[in-house]
This record gives C-alpha cells, structure tokens and sequence, in this order.
C-alpha cells in the first residue's frame, strides 16, 4: 500500500518503478481520483465553514428582531447540511475508491533487483554444496515414499482429492522431527520467539499482509468466512496491526510450525504428481519486524538463518535473487533457496525470503515511535520459509535414498526420530 503524497511527489519515478514490475502506469489515474477527493474535502470544509457563520447569524439576527432575516438563515442552514451530507458521502466515496486501487497495486522493487519479466531472469547469488554423486539411477521421493508403503496418495485422494498425500509411520514422524528441528534451531540459537498462531483469519489479516483483495482465488475461504492461511506470515505479521512499538522492543522475531493452504489457483498441469506442489503443506515460517534503517540487514541474517537449516542437513543449495517479474506482491526483493533434487536432477524452491519494506506496515497500521521522538514511523516487515517441511522431506528422501530403496536419516534428524538411522 502507498502513500498518495509519494505519488503526487514523484508520479514519473512510481510509474517507472511500476514497469520494472511489467505494471502499465499508474500515477495518472490514482492522481485523478485523489484529485476529485480532495476537492469534495475542500468543498465540504467551505460548507461547514458557511454553515457555522449562517448559524451565529442567525441569533444576531432573531437578537436584533429580525425574524424574516433568522427564518432565511434557518433555511440556508438546513439546505448547507443537506450539502454537507452529500459532500462527506462523496469523500467517503472517493477515498473508498482510491483506497482500493491503491490496493491492488504490487509493492516498488529496490534498486538492485533484477529486472525481468518472469524466472527466467532471476541471478544466482551463491551456491553451497555439490550435488551426490550415485552408482545407480536415483528415483523421485514419490517413487522411494511408495516404495516403502509410507506415501500413500491414493488414500489421499479418496479423501480430499488431488494435490494432498498421506504420510505413515516413518515418513510421518520425519515431518515431524524436520518441524521441530527447524523450530530447535531457530528459538535456540537464532533468537526467533516461537508462536503457535490460528490458522484461520479474518479478511482483515489477509489484506494486511497483501493476499486480499487481489489474490483471493489462491486462498481457500471457509462458508462462515475465515481463510485458512496460506502460510504462517499472514497471522504473525498481523500480530503488529494498529500497534505502536517503542524502537527498544525492535527487531520483534519470530516462527511457527503451522499448516499452510493453498488453491494452487495457477498451476493447473504444474507438479501434479507428488509433494512438490499441495493443497495443505506444512512449513515453520520466520516474520521479522524492524525499523526502516535496519530491514535491509534483517533480510541478510534472515536469509542466513534458513540457509543453516540445509547446511545442518547437508543439503545442496543454491540462492536466487528474484526479478522483479518473479517477486510475490508484497516484496520490495526476495531471496529464493533452492535445494538440489538429484531425482528431478533439479534445484526447487525451497524458502523464500522477502523484505516488505513499510508496505504491509501500512496496510496494517503497525507503527513504531523512535527512541526520543513524539510522532511515529510505519514498521518494516520482512518474512521467509525457515523451511518448507514437506519439500525439506523431498529433498531428504531424495539426497539421502540407497539402491536399495531405502532412505539414510540425517545425523541431526536422528535424535528426533528416536535413534532411527535408516527408514526402510
């Protein structure tokens, strides 16, 4: 969400900060209908000002004896209240109008992102780790999870439909046992405060951290009107809402291990097999909030943070800067890890990390006041995946597979899997 005084500043800059995004231009159109508001303002404060001089006119004017005079004033009165009336409603309207496509509006990407139009234009910015070497041909972990008779899909499907899995028995507690490692490490030694949040959300927690109105169709909605969160940043986030902060309580931290839930609106024919891509997944999800001079700093440690998670695991990976084509609608830059998949001989997405800028801040109304000052400044919000658990699994089961079909568990994963060192 942007502040309409940026825009009547600087329309040119905002239009071509815009194009960067592949969005046509915006300012002439917003500075229009924020230039029909503030003439309703005006119009409506030269009404009220002749209203309260008519109404003292007319006691002077029933205080001198002259009643034809009161009984005009009284009327001009009545007819300036209607006016008034009328004049407010279309402020409201106005501002409803410009609000909402303010709205709609993706955020402004900083300078040093890449500037294309979709994936194929985003950078690496490093990479750790080599990807295994095997004597045999290594499978996809939906054929290894079936092969042990621990991925069931097909019981899925009978209950809820494609794009969701049945995990047992081992592949079920290793889910479990890569949440709660990834929560370990995060609390333990990051200084993230763990959170268990609701899952289910009000509109206005969507549209604080820019899911609504927008991108409606990629969440799943309830008949009595939650939405089931697509990710744990939308209740985290909105944790700040009409908050004000004192800047010594900054940077707040903080993670869950939540389910997450997703239409998968727009990928119809993409990953249709397997855990790559599902309707509920779960995923311990990192929120940070700071100050404006801090956030670009936040976004590096953030993004060391959930790179650890791979390096505990021994897991291959490479870091993508997103072009501003490819970014998520709140991101002013995103980092995405990628993990290295030796059975589709593929880096997939594994985390993103995003910094929001003050964009969602303003949207929620999360400010902060700074140390020795009376007014308030907006917050900046910076989120990311600490990691996604399911495709963390994938990417276990396929890093870790022997010829045998059987699936090696990570040396930090074993304590949480009771000693187990191998699923099979």
């Amino acid at each position: 969400m942007f502040d309409i005084k940026l825009i009547r500043d600087d329309p040119a800059a905002f239009d071509a900060a815009l194009a960067k995004r592949g969005v046509a231009p915006e300012a002439e159109r917003l500075l229009a209908i924020d230039a029909k508001r503030r003439d309703a303002i005006a119009r409506a404060q030269e009404i009220q000002t002749r209203r309260n001089a008519a109404s003292k006119e007319v006691g002077a004017a029933k205080g001198k004896g002259d009643e034809e005079r009161a009984n005009a004033l009284i009327k001009e009165v009545a007819e300036l209240k209607e006016a008034l009336q009328k004049g407010e409603e279309e402020e409201r309207r106005l501002t409803a109008e410009l609000d909402d496509a303010l709205s709609r509006i993706p955020n402004l990407p900083f300078e040093d992102v890449p500037v294309g139009a979709d994936e194929d234009a985003n950078v690496e910015h490093h990479k750790v780790g080599e990807p295994r070497v095997f004597n045999f041909e290594p499978k996809q972990h939906f054929d290894l999870g079936e092969g042990l008779g621990l991925m069931d899909f097909e019981a899925a499907a009978k209950l809820s439909g494609a794009r969701f899995v049945v995990l047992r028995s081992q592949l079920a507690r290793l889910e479990r046992a890569i949440g709660n490692f990834m929560l370990d490490l995060h609390t333990g030694e990051f200084g993230y405060t763990e959170v268990s949040p609701p899952v289910m959300v009000r509109d206005e927690a969507m549209f604080g951290t820019g899911n609504l109105p927008k991108f409606a169709e990629d969440a799943f909605r309830t008949e009595n009107g939650f939405w089931l969160v697509p990710t744990a940043e939308v209740p985290l986030t909105n944790l700040v809402r009409e908050a004000i902060l004192s800047e010594e309580e900054l940077p707040l931290r903080m993670t869950a291990f939540t389910p997450c839930f997703r239409s998968e609106a727009g990928s119809a024919g993409r990953d249709t097999r397997g855990m790559i891509r599902m309707h509920q997944f779960s995923k311990v999800e990192l929120v940070s909030v700071t100050t404006p001079d801090k956030s670009v700093e936040e976004h590096e440690r953030m993004l060391s943070c959930a790179e650890e998670v791979l390096k505990r695991l021994d897991l291959p990976y490479r870091v993508m800067v997103l072009a501003t084509g490819d970014m998520g609608f709140s991101a002013r830059k995103t980092y995405d890890i990628e993990v290295w998949l030796p059975g589709q001989s593929a880096y997939r997405e594994i985390s993103s990390c995003s910094n929001c800028g003050d964009f969602q801040a303003r949207r929620m109304q999360g400010r902060f006041r700074p140390s020795g000052e009376k007014g308030t400044r907006f917050l900046h919000t910076l989120n990311g995946s600490g990691l996604a658990v399911g495709r963390t699994l994938i990417a276990v089961l396929e890093n870790y597979q022997q010829e045998d079909g059987k699936v090696a568990v990570p040396k930090v994963l074993q304590p949480y899997m009771g000693g187990l060192e191998v699923i099979g």
